[in-house]
Parts: C-alpha cells; sequence; structure tokens
C-alpha cells in the first residue's frame, strides 16, 4: 500500500521511531491517513479523540510543533501527553503538509527516547513533509470532484461515524459541524468512554444534544 510504505519510509529518513500522516483542513483534524507502527496510530487517534496534540497546533497554526520531552513538556497538551507516554512516545514532532497558504495535514513523528531534533533530522523532515504533500496531491488528481482516491482509502482511518454523529449533532443544536465536534468530544472525555462510542450512540438515537439531561452518556 502506498500511504503505508509513504509512513514507514518518513520514519526511516528521519531516523525516529515512527511517523503518521494526518489529514487536516481549515484548521480541523479529520483522522489519519497511515501510520508506520501501532505507536504512531495510538498517538493519532489520541490526538483526534481529544482535539489536542502536535498535529492539531500544526495544522491550526501551519508551524513545526517540537517537544523532546513529553515527561517535562513545554508544550502542555492537557490530557494527551499523559495518553501519548502510555503509548510509548518519549518525543514527538509535527510538520505541517501545506501547499502555499493551503493546508492539507500534518507529518507527525516520534521517538521512544526523549531528545530534540538534530538539524538534519529536522531539515529532512521538512522535506519529508513536502514529499509527503506532493505524494497525497498527485494520488488524489484522478479522483472524482468530492471523493477520496482510492489508493489513499487504503489503510486510512477517518473516522466516518464520528463525522456523521457530528453532522447531526449540529442539526440538533443548530450549530457548525466543528463545533458539535467539540460537543461531542466533551461528552465523552466528561464521561470517560471512547469518542467513537458516543458518536455510535447518537447515530443509533440513544443519545441527543437537544434534549433535556441528554448527550451525558447516560
Amino acid at each position: 500500500m502506498m500511504t503505508a510504505l509513504l509512513a514507514r519510509l518518513c520514519a526511516e529518513s528521519t531516523q525516529l521511531s515512527g511517523a503518521e500522516i494526518m489529514v487536516g483542513f481549515d484548521g480541523v483534524l479529520h483522522g489519519s491517513l497511515c501510520s508506520s507502527d501501532e505507536v504512531s496510530g495510538r498517538l493519532g487517534d489520541l490526538q483526534y479523540d481529544l482535539g489536542e496534540g502536535p498535529a492539531v497546533d500544526a495544522i491550526r497554526d501551519g508551524r513545526a510543533v517540537l517537544e523532546p520531552d513529553l515527561a517535562n513538556p513545554v508544550t502542555r497538551w492537557m490530557v494527551f501527553t499523559e495518553g501519548a507516554v502510555e503509548a510509548g512516545a518519549a518525543a514527538v514532532f509535527s510538520f505541517p503538509l501545506q501547499l502555499g497558504v493551503a493546508r492539507l495535514g500534518a507529518l507527525d513523528l516520534y521517538r521512544d527516547l526523549p531528545g530534540p531534533l538534530t538539524v538534519a533530522q529536522y531539515t529532512e523532515a521538512l522535506f519529508i513533509a513536502d514529499v509527503a504533500t506532493e505524494a497525497v496531491l498527485a494520488v488524489q488528481a484522478g479522483a472524482p470532484p468530492d471523493t477520496l482516491a482510492s489508493e489513499l482509502e487504503v489503510g486510512a482511518h477517518f473516522h466516518y461515524d464520528v463525522q456523521q454523529a457530528a453532522g447531526m449533532v449540529a442539526v440538533q443544536l443548530g450549530v457548525s459541524v466543528t463545533d458539535a465536534l467539540i460537543r461531542l468530544r466533551a461528552d465523552a472525555y466528561g464521561n470517560g468512554r471512547p469518542l467513537a462510542d458516543v458518536a455510535r450512540d447518537t447515530i443509533e438515537h440513544r443519545i441527543r444534544f437537544d434534549l433535556p439531561n441528554d448527550g451525558d452518556g447516560a
């Protein structure tokens, strides 16, 4: 699979423990295109579920996000940091995938030991982020409008259930899909439940967010 190979090459070329290519538009993370290993995949899931982390910041701000020591972080992500350490990451680095002012996602990298990137690693990560951007655009160029290229779908994790649930909540509350996703995440975090479970309950009408005492995961 092209995308899985691309993730492994990203990790190998930067000499880091793992890599993941995240997709995001308009400053919002939409999911994972591919990951090189289980830890990278877990880091991506954490960021999507929580709405915080290095890729979220890189996509939103259009800049590299460097956290060389998650045990003593400079950038404090309230919940992500603890989950990332438990998953096996000691340092995380994220670089936006962008073409001009348009941001398509982020290249996430992690190391299982703390420490900053060398100049060579930082330079290579910038180069690889550009290569990943061009590769994604090249594959997507042949797809019909408003659809994702089949080559990119293979191995991707775009949380379609969560996106469907966010659309339903947006209608229920008369808010944007982005705000609805925040409500879903808040409900999941507040009740200690996986975001996917809250989304499934929303889709199957076990939870509504427009009724008194509802949307609390009960």
